[in-house]
């Protein structure tokens, strides 16, 4: 899943690279309100998708005496920082200047309709790239969404790159669909006041993907819990062990895209343990040769070392069982209670 998303980004990176210098192009020679504004939302997902690839390359960074568990959450922390840009940089820079030109506009209706080919061209140059991109941010997600909608799959995944690219991929194609209306508007009615709404909603909608990415990093970050019916079907897996008489204090949490970490308090069934340590042993032929208590010490010593051994191996079992009901449970801490 995690090699879906790094193509999403890298793919958006690059189209929205061409998207931007096509748009910052044609508000260079129309300047366009809508255009700019278009072409700072661009610039904005070049950047915010450039530190979600960076985000992506140091969570896949191994464990180390530093990081023993890894740097998973890395993702999360990144997404974050992306969110936050196209709240001030996609939002804000783009509402300001919508409310700028609404103020105090500019416009030549002759001008204006020389440039319009150019405005139409760029524009439908950017929704078939950014078009693009955006089906590739759906194949994406839909590997992973598992029969979930959209807004489920949003609520429940941990692989925020996903998330991050299906937004930004999509507000852009429709911000392009925004400006077409706004300069169609402008050029029908000859007011210029089109152009800078659009350029306001543009700025608004990305407000509220920022808002959306920021709360739902918020809480990946902070430590949140998993599927309550992936934790379910785990604990299970553990209880129908015959060495586990029950469990206690069963808590789980996300550490990375598709990644959780589980813990659990686990009363052993000593019995189950004991009889299979014996069944291995000729207990009768043993007992005949205790002849001193130098002799009962040394057998005890050794059952119990058997013994310690056997829960060992129960505890790897159980890990291993687990692991094929949840293969993302990367780490398992049991504790014998």
């Amino acid at each position: 899943m995690a090699g879906g998303s790094e193509k999403a980004v890298y793919v958006a990176i690059l189209g929205n690279s061409l998207v931007m210098l096509a748009k910052f192009g044609a508000f260079a020679v129309t300047g366009s309100a809508a255009m700019l504004s278009e072409g700072i939302h661009s610039l904005a997902d070049v950047g915010n998708q450039a530190l979600l690839a960076l985000g992506i390359r140091q969570s896949e960074a191994p464990p180390s005496a530093e990081y023993p568990y890894g740097r998973r959450r890395e993702r999360f922390i990144w997404a974050l920082i992306s969110a936050v840009g196209i709240f001030f940089l996609g939002c804000g820079v783009t509402v300001y200047h919508g409310v700028n030109s609404l103020l105090h506009p500019h416009f030549d209706q002759a001008e204006f309709q020389s440039q319009l080919w150019i405005l139409l061209g760029v524009l439908a140059f950017s929704f078939v790239i950014e078009g693009g991109t955006l089906l590739v941010a759906i194949s994406a997600v839909n590997k992973q969404r598992d029969g979930k909608n959209l807004f489920r799959w949003f609520q429940d995944s941990s692989d925020p790159m996903s998330a991050a690219v299906l937004l930004e991929d999509g507000a852009a194609v429709t911000g392009v669909l925004i400006a077409s209306v706004c300069v169609g508007l402008t050029l029908w009615t000859g007011n210029p006041v089109w152009d800078s709404v659009a350029s306001i909603i543009i700025g608004l909608m990305l407000g509220g993907i920022a808002i959306l990415l920021v709360q739902r990093n918020r809480e990946l970050l902070v430590g949140e819990a998993p599927d309550p019916e992936l934790v379910k079907a785990i604990a299970e897996v553990i209880a129908q062990d015959p060495a586990v008489e029950s469990l206690h204090d069963v808590k789980a949490v996300v550490v990375g895209s598709n990644a959780i970490r589980f813990k659990a308090e686990i009363d052993f069934d000593g019995r189950v343990i004991a009889r299979g340590v014996a069944d291995q042993r000729n207990l009768a032929v043993e007992l005949g040769e205790l002849h001193d208590a130098l002799a009962l010490q040394e057998y005890l010593e050794s059952f119990g070392e058997q013994v310690i051994d056997a829960l060992g191996d129960a505890v790897d079992r159980i890990e291993e069982r687990a692991a094929q009901v949840a293969p993302e449970v990367v780490h398992m801490d049991l504790e014998a209670d």
